[in-house]
Order: C-alpha cells, then sequence, then structure tokens
C-alpha cells in the first residue's frame, strides 16, 4: 500500500476565515413589528408596509394614535344587526341592537334585498334609489371552498319569512330581491335561495342584469348578452 506524500514545509497551512459577526437589526423592534403586521394586510407587500411604517413615524402623534384608536374600536364596538347582518355599533343599554337601516322607520320593511358581503350593501345604498332593507348572507354557497348553506344566515333569512316579528319592525316580509354577486357561486346561491323561499309563499325576485351603459356589444360575453335578451324592455 503507498504511503502519503510528506507534507510540503514551503506551503503555508490554510487557514479558515472568521466567522462574521451577525448583521444588526435594520430597524428597532418596534419598527419591524409595525412592518410585519402592516404587511400582513391584503395587497400590501413588504416595500408598501415600510413605506406606510415610515409615513407613521413621520406623522403627528395625534395622527397616528387616531389610527390606532380607530382599530381599537373598530375591533371592539362593531357587531352584527341582529336583524339583517349589517356592520352596527355596539347597543347601549336600552338599544335595540339594530343597524341605522333596519332602526329607519322610513323604509320599506316589507321589502328585502338579500347581498353577499356588508361591502356589497355599502355599494347599493350609495346609489340612492332603494328604499327597502336587507339581509346579509355573509358570504356565498361555495362547494370547493368548503361553504355550505349551513355556513351562512340563511336560516335566519327565512325566520324573518316566517315570523314577523324577526322582522325589522315586525312587518311582514312581502318580496325578496336577490342582489348576489353574478359568478358561479353566486348563481349557484341563487337558485338555492330561491327554491327555498318559493315554499314559504313569498315574492322572489332578482336584480335585472345586461350590458352596461357604454360598452359595446363585441367585448360581452356570452353570459352577459343572453342576460340582456333576456331582460329587455319595452321602448317607452
Amino acid at each position: 500500500m503507498p504511503e502519503a506524500p510528506p507534507p510540503n514545509p514551503s506551503k503555508p497551512p490554510q487557514r479558515q476565515a472568521p466567522s462574521k459577526p451577525a448583521p444588526a437589526a435594520a430597524y428597532p423592534e418596534s419598527v419591524t413589528r409595525l412592518i410585519d403586521e402592516l404587511a400582513k394586510l391584503p395587497g400590501i407587500g413588504r416595500r408598501s408596509a415600510e413605506r406606510l411604517a415610515f409615513y407613521l413615524l413621520k406623522a403627528r402623534k395625534e395622527e397616528a394614535l387616531g389610527l390606532a384608536r380607530a382599530v381599537t374600536d373598530v375591533k371592539q364596538r362593531v357587531h352584527h344587526c341582529r336583524v339583517c347582518y349589517n356592520l352596527a355599533d355596539v347597543p347601549a343599554a336600552g338599544d335595540s341592537g339594530l343597524c341605522s337601516i333596519c332602526a329607519d322607520d322610513r323604509r320599506e320593511r316589507s321589502q328585502v334585498m338579500v347581498v353577499e358581503q356588508p361591502k356589497d350593501l355599502i355599494a347599493l345604498e350609495q346609489s340612492g334609489v332603494y328604499k327597502g332593507i336587507y339581509h346579509v348572507l355573509m358570504g356565498r354557497i361555495a362547494p370547493l371552498e368548503g361553504v355550505k348553506a349551513g355556513d351562512l344566515t340563511i336560516a335566519d333569512l327565512l325566520q324573518r319569512i316566517e315570523d314577523p316579528a324577526a322582522n325589522a319592525g315586525g312587518v311582514p316580509v312581502r318580496e325578496v330581491i336577490l342582489a348576489l354577486n353574478p359568478s358561479l357561486e353566486g348563481d349557484g346561491t341563487g337558485l338555492y335561495l330561491h327554491d327555498a323561499l318559493s315554499r314559504k309563499g313569498v315574492k322572489v325576485t332578482r336584480l335585472a342584469r345586461g350590458l352596461p351603459t357604454g360598452s359595446q356589444l363585441e367585448f360581452a360575453s356570452k353570459a352577459v348578452l343572453a342576460d340582456a335578451i333576456q331582460e329587455r324592455k319595452e321602448m317607452q
């Protein structure tokens, strides 16, 4: 067996490079935590979170603390209306626990418009056209996402139909308007609600669909064109 060659005295032994100390944190811990929390917001990346954090650092103390108090109040004071599930402030002593819409006796309480989320309700209210009240499902039936009918507020809606005392002002519901998003899940939820509500003897309608003003036929989808044809109206 051949022996290993003797060490070369002219070649110096190799040394391991000294380990570098860990870099110090770029930001103080409190700033890093703020950036981490801001980055969790939808649509906010790390760079955007850093810009927001530095904006808050430069802002006046009252302005920054006002934002903090607003976030705290939203989590501590906002709840869902006991009738329609719209957003409302926590009821004070003797309060009915209703949102401002259900508590308004000038609204047409026999007419209930069903929406998926509170943000849909807000969009409809901004039109200034609808004068009835609402019911928020808090979602839509989506089997692929594991959302079933029992996960929504459908049972509460049916209760409002069956028992007028469960509706705002104790008024019987005569019409339910389906204002769900025109998607596969929204249409499926609408069909489920139509079937359930029809058994209660209440009138069920849905928002009209069709071509939006300013659009062109060549860019419209088949579903939009089909709805436009079916919902056509006589010219006055």
